[in-house]
C-alpha cells in the first residue's frame, strides 16, 4: 500500500524489542514510535494519529504508572477526540481502570498478542472516524447560513448566491416576497453570514402591531411619557444595536411613522416618546414586504 494511504498510528512504548515488533504488526498503519512522554507528545502533532497505544511504564519511572498516567492526560489534552489504548502488565489492573476513568479508549494486558492488540487498534480507528464524520455533519448542520432554505429552482439558487454575496455587507437590505415565501428565513441568512452573527437579530413585523403602539414599540418610550408609561423602556430599535434589525412587511408601516423612520435609516439616531435625547444605534438594517411598485 503506498505509504501517502497508510492511516496514522501512534506507538508508545521504551522497549526496543517491542517496539520493532509492534512496528512491523500493524498492517495498513503508518507506525509512528515513541519512547517517553515527551516525544509522545511531539510526535503526536505531527502526526496527527487518531490512534495510540500507551505503555503505562514509561522512563523516567518505568516501574510505575505515574508518568503514562501524566503522557495519557497530555494526549487527551492535547487531541480530546484521540482513541488511547494503554497497555498494562498482567498486575496493574487497578491503573488500567484509572487510565479509562481519565478518558482512554481501552486497555489491554501484557504480554502482546500483535493480532489481537490489531483488532482492538482497527475498531478504535473506526470509531474515531464515525465519530469525526457524525461531527462534521453537525458543523456542517450549525454552520450552514443558508439552513432552512430549500429549493433546486434556478431562481431559488440565484437568491441563495445574492445572499451569500449581500449578506458580508453592512448594507442595508430589501426583501420582496409573496407571503409565506421565506423572507425572514433570508433575512436571518444575511444576518448569518454578517459580521453581526452573534449579535442580536431583532424583527419587528409593522402589519402585526396597532399603529398607536407602534413608534413605542420601535423608538421606547421614558417615564411618564403618556398614561400607565411608569418606567423608562427601550424600543425593539435598541435592543437590535450591535446587531441586524428586521423590518417585516414595511410596506404597511403608517404614514405617521415614516419621517422619524427615515431620519433613524438616514443618521442611525432615535428618541424614545417622551425624550429629547438623541440615542445612537449601530445596527443593520433588513426589511422585507409583499407590496411591490407594481401593486
Amino acid at each position: 500500500m503506498p505509504e501517502n494511504k497508510l492511516k496514522p498510528l501512534l506507538v508508545v512504548e521504551d522497549n526496543p524489542g517491542l517496539q520493532k515488533q509492534l512496528k512491523w504488526a500493524f498492517e495498513g498503519y503508518k507506525v509512528y514510535l515513541a519512547s517517553d512522554r515527551k516525544s509522545a507528545l511531539e510526535l503526536l502533532q505531527t502526526s496527527r494519529a487518531p490512534v495510540v497505544t500507551l505503555d503505562l511504564g514509561l522512563p523516567p519511572d518505568p516501574a510505575n504508572a505515574s508518568e503514562g498516567l501524566e503522557a495519557l492526560a497530555g494526549i487527551l489534552k492535547q487531541a480530546p477526540h484521540t482513541k488511547v489504548i494503554v497497555v498494562t502488565g498482567n498486575d496493574d489492573r487497578e491503573n488500567a481502570l484509572q487510565a479509562i476513568s481519565l478518558g482512554a479508549y481501552d486497555f489491554y494486558q501484557k504480554p502482546v498478542d500483535p493480532d489481537v492488540l490489531g483488532l482492538i487498534v482497527d475498531r478504535a480507528y473506526r470509531l474515531y472516524e464515525l465519530e469525526e464524520e457524525n461531527r462534521r455533519l453537525l458543523e456542517d448542520a450549525v454552520a450552514s447560513p443558508l439552513d432552512g432554505i430549500v429549493g433546486a429552482s434556478t431562481q431559488i439558487q440565484a437568491a441563495c448566491r445574492m445572499v451569500e454575496k449581500v449578506g458580508p455587507s453592512e448594507s442595508t437590505t430589501l426583501i420582496l416576497g409573496a407571503s409565506g415565501t421565506g423572507k425572514e428565513v433570508f433575512a436571518r441568512a444575511l444576518h448569518r453570514l454578517s459580521s453581526r452573527k452573534d449579535q442580536p437579530f431583532v424583527a419587528v413585523n409593522c402589519a402585526a402591531i396597532p399603529e398607536s403602539l407602534l413608534e413605542s414599540e420601535l423608538f421606547g418610550y421614558e417615564k411618564g411619557a403618556f398614561t400607565g408609561a411608569v418606567k423608562q423602556t427601550q424600543g425593539k430599535i435598541e435592543f437590535a444595536s450591535g446587531g441586524t434589525f428586521f423590518l417585516d412587511e414595511i410596506g404597511d408601516m403608517p404614514m405617521s411613522l415614516q419621517a422619524k423612520m427615515l431620519r433613524f435609516l438616514q443618521e442611525r439616531v432615535i428618541e424614545r416618546l417622551g425624550g429629547r435625547k438623541t440615542i445612537e444605534v449601530d445596527v443593520r438594517i433588513i426589511c422585507a414586504t409583499t407590496r411591490t411598485s407594481q401593486n
